[in-house]
């Protein structure tokens, strides 16, 4: 068994590939419309789904915005340099919601980036 993927649901689809793609980097893997259903699947990720997590972004068609509710974490992505990686996103025009530093009751350096729906994205230095 292996974890094949995380889905969120987006109010803008363009907007939110062209965040996880410019910000973080990701390659737009498949982008499928569903006009029956009234909604498209997009499938972004670091490399080929049959031996990566990816994510899975929803849009539903007729829905303008969601309740983020409180039982979502976050999204953890490995990065070198956090604190660089917070330099190029916010220069990126990225939101840096937590900047760079150790966690608290810890020693790992952690970030923390909002996406265009609000969701969090944790960056971990050194994984």
């Amino acid at each position: 068994m292996r974890i094949l993927h995380t889905m969120l649901r987006v109010t803008n689809l363009d907007e939110s590939i062209n965040f996880y793609s410019t910000i973080f980097g990701m390659q737009l893997l498949r982008k499928t419309d569903f006009p029956d259903g009234k909604f498209t699947l997009a499938f972004l990720g670091y490399g080929d789904e049959s031996s990566n997590t990816v994510i899975e972004l929803t849009h539903n068609w007729e829905t303008d915005s969601y309740e983020m509710g409180n039982a979502y974490g976050h999204i953890a992505i490995a990065v070198d340099d956090a604190y660089k990686a917070c330099d190029e996103i916010s220069a990126k025009g990225g939101e840096v919601v937590r900047p760079a530093g150790p966690m608290k009751h810890g020693s790992t350096v952690i970030a923390f980036v909002k996406d265009p729906d609000g969701y969090m994205i944790e960056l971990i230095e050194g994984k």
